[in-house]
């Protein structure tokens, strides 16, 4: 019997995840990606004696990967080196309170008590409700390619869906559990993790506290970027065909059925199963054909699933250590209410943002010349619009992110920029081409989708499936990693029941 093909489009950690996967289905795999490199939004730049990951900077999960590389018989330490980061964050507010976020429980209670009254209890208590909302995730959410309400049910009881907190939100979650502003504007943005509003996102998302807290969060050793190395290195020996700068003009379609895509230089690549790094949304804008059912589809999606925030990215390469930093860093809004309805509901720039800076010399001195930092800046904005929004000048919004860190503790931070390189939503669209220059594919919102992803299998066309952050289970380097895991199962499961 021949070989199945299968052709994955896009090399970001959700398409290489799904090439190793089906390699070790069997399929012979082809890999199309547009860019020079691998990875997608993981990606890294240098300049000047300094190197930054220009995307994700926090590994979460880590067990995600050993999953994925021991599904075809390779150990993940073979490949890379995870560490373990402390403490996990480095939080400022606008009122010179700082607090450091670890998991260390004791500390944690310590800095805690910095701001309320028997932290003892409310910690506790948060840890355990996060906690078993993981542990119900892992017997759904982290196991199975998830579509809808329907899916979720025929693998709980009504019990456990009731134990999700279906009715409530995040913030309305931690306002319960804590009524202090400092705990919960930092528990609030542990959804940031997945690029949603805590005012509008579904309680079940409180599980990343225990995710950070429970599980730790980690660096690879000499860079996040390995991970895309050592994933590289593992489709080589699974000889995997890996084709670099070809851009895919236009999925080949006979009837209902995706037989395989054109390049832009107009080879024909042919395949039984097709799976998009692209985003569906994209993906269906811009290489399905122009039929009145994909029409309907973009449309259906467009007004159920929203792009998550886009971001203002600043690598900034300084001739001094910022020394009352960590490798991860939160400079938190005065008025994080006031913050997120900008972002989200009026879709402008917030005028006071929450920045993030990380400083992965402080882990891997590396990535630095000795007594210099590398800091990789991230203030969240909205997502563009289809050109319905006026252009943002983002050297004014520069300033204010400057203006907002020297105002919180980094005097002369200007002055020190010896290096500097800047990402904006406009440039994330046109280099990884997520809808709106996303950074974490789908904003989960309790109203518009439940806190579901865009189905992994295309609703269109046989034989097309989908990966990355606007599926299940969603952004981040561990659910797009997952994702590619996921759909591979139901490509699997698919074939499967097309043979019996």
């Amino acid at each position: 019997m021949e070989q199945r093909k299968a052709i994955v489009v896009g090399a970001g950690l959700g398409g290489m995840s799904a090439a190793i996967r089906l390699s070790g289905d069997g399929y012979d795999v082809k890999v199309i990606e547009k860019n020079s490199n691998l990875g997608g939004k993981l990606n890294r730049r240098e300049g000047k004696g300094f190197t930054f990951d220009t995307g994700p900077s926090i590994l979460t999960m880590p067990w995600v990967l050993e999953q994925l590389f021991s599904s075809v018989h390779r150990r993940l330490e073979d490949y890379i080196t995870v560490e373990r980061v402390e403490p996990q964050w480095r939080t400022f507010f606008e009122d010179g309170t700082q607090l450091d976020v670890t998991s260390d429980l004791p500390t944690m209670l310590e800095e805690m008590a910095k701001v309320t009254e028997r932290p003892n209890r409310k910690l506790t208590d948060f840890l355990s409700y996060s906690q078993d909302m993981y542990e119900l995730c892992m017997k759904s959410f982290y196991k199975y390619s998830i579509q809808d309400l329907k899916d979720l049910k025929s693998h709980h009881k009504l019990s456990d869906l009731l134990k999700m907190d279906p009715m409530t939100t995040i913030a309305k979650s931690t306002h319960k559990q804590f009524d202090n502003k400092y705990l919960e504007q930092i528990f609030n943005y542990f959804v940031m993790y997945v690029g949603s509003n805590p005012y509008s996102a579904p309680a079940i998302l409180n599980q990343l506290v225990y995710v950070q807290l429970g599980l730790g969060i980690h660096y690879v050793k000499g860079g996040m970027y390995q991970i895309a190395e050592g994933m590289g290195k593992l489709m080589d020996e699974l000889r995997v065909d890996v084709q670099l700068n070809t851009p895919v003009q236009q999925l080949v379609v006979e009837g209902e059925k995706v037989v395989g895509v054109e390049t832009e230089d107009g080879t024909v690549h042919t395949a039984d199963v097709v799976v998009s790094n692209l985003e569906a949304i994209p993906s269906y804008r811009r290489l399905a054909p122009n039929s009145s059912k994909v029409k309907k589809e973009t449309k259906a999606l467009e007004k159920k699933f929203q792009p998550t925030v886009s971001g203002l990215v600043l690598l900034l390469g300084t001739d001094k250590k910022f020394e009352n930093l960590k490798h991860h860093n939160f400079f938190f809004s005065e008025d994080p209410e006031k913050e997120f309805k900008q972002i989200f509901d009026k879709g402008v720039p917030a005028d006071d943002p929450t920045i993030y800076i990380g400083i992965s010399a402080r882990s891997d001195e590396t990535q630095a010349p000795a007594g210099k930092d590398n800091l990789f800046v991230l203030t969240h904005v909205p997502p563009l619009k289809n050109g319905k929004r006026k252009p943002i000048d983002w050297d004014a919004y520069r300033e204010t992110v400057l203006d907002k860190l020297e105002r919180m503790g980094m005097e002369g931070v200007r002055e020190s920029v010896e290096y500097e390189y800047r990402f904006t939503p406009e440039d994330l669209e046109s280099l990884y081409g997520p809808n709106g220059g996303s950074i974490y594919g789908i904003a989960s919102d309790k109203k518009t989708n439940g806190g579901f992803k865009v189905p992994s299998k295309s609703q269109v066309y046989e034989n097309l499936y989908f990966v990355g952050g606007s599926t299940h289970p969603g952004g981040g380097v561990p659910m797009v990693t997952l994702s590619g895991q996921l759909t591979a199962d139901l490509i699997k499961e698919n074939s499967t029941e097309k043979v019996t």
